[in-house]
């Protein structure tokens, strides 16, 4: 096993095969992150036939009158996927290139060891001008319980939840990979919660545990603590607010029909032009 890598591979898969048991229903931030994906689907004017689901969960992606292989980091889910499906992470797809026309990943590669490896193989599993949606919980999510989390631990804290990507640094990670017209953007979707408890069973159905290689579990005394501090921050009707930040990918297999920058230089007026007002002299 790599030393580099921060998330455990098998807890994942383990994690993953929990939440495939859980009541249907449960990841309701799969559903959400559906829903997105679909508007954002609906802006897009061609017709996709090989589609890739990556990560494919609880609720399944679906687009009529197309294929979709279903792929998946844990047993569970591949198993019970409707259609051909494989297990495989993220970052080591064993796609042939240039195998699909879009690929879709809903909430599962804030949790990959390789981000940026993963972002590599769905562009090579794409054919030119084939499309990647992807979403999944960025920076600034589960505030709330962070905070519950410091109080129940406030000496000797250890580490509870996993670094989460800036939207910024998604866009960034999509360039990197050689997408081209990269767009990352982020939708808060509020939940309140009438106990801590209701909160990590939401988190156990979504796979959306501690998975860090050195994690350590919550001694009785400290989680207490958590759902004492969590209820403080209750609301008049009982409820604490918690916050999931969803960041939505999109970036295009490269394609010479596609729209490029204009080469610089190439303008046929300058900056201070279009900005001087009306009527005033040039230079």
């Amino acid at each position: 096993m790599d030393q580099a890598e921060i998330f455990d591979r098998r807890a994942r898969r383990l994690r993953r095969d929990r939440a495939a048991t859980a009541t249907p229903g449960g990841d309701f931030l799969r559903a959400q992150m559906i829903e997105g994906i679909v508007d954002r689907l609906d802006a897009v004017a061609r017709r996709f036939t090989d589609i890739l689901d990556l990560g494919c969960g609880a609720a399944d992606f679906d687009l009529p009158g197309t294929r979709i292989v279903r792929c998946d980091a844990g047993f569970g889910f591949a198993r019970r996927a409707s259609g051909p499906a494989v297990q495989a992470d993220e970052d080591r797809l064993p796609f042939a290139d240039a195998s699909f026309d879009l690929v879709v990943s809903l909430g599962v590669l804030d949790s990959v060891n390789d981000l940026p490896g993963a972002l590599a193989l769905i562009r090579r599993v794409l054919r030119p001008d084939g499309l990647f949606l992807g979403a999944f919980t960025g920076a600034g999510s589960l505030p709330a319980l962070r905070a519950a989390l410091r109080a129940a631990e406030p000496d000797r804290p250890a580490p509870r939840l996993h670094p989460q990507v800036e939207v910024r640094a998604a866009g960034d990670l999509l360039m990197r990979a050689g997408f081209a017209l990269p767009v990352a953007d982020v939708e808060p979707l509020a939940v309140r919660y009438r106990d801590l408890g209701r909160l990590l069973d939401d988190l156990r159905a979504m796979a959306a545990t501690n998975i860090l290689r050195d994690r350590r579990a919550l001694a009785p005394a400290a989680l207490a603590r958590a759902a004492a501090a969590f209820a403080q921050a209750a609301d008049a009707d009982g409820r604490t607010t918690e916050t999931f930040n969803l960041v939505y990918l999109t970036g295009w297999a490269p394609d010479p029909s596609q729209p490029r920058p204009a080469r610089r230089g190439s303008a046929s007026r300058s900056l201070a032009d279009a900005l001087r007002p009306p009527g005033a002299p040039t230079e």
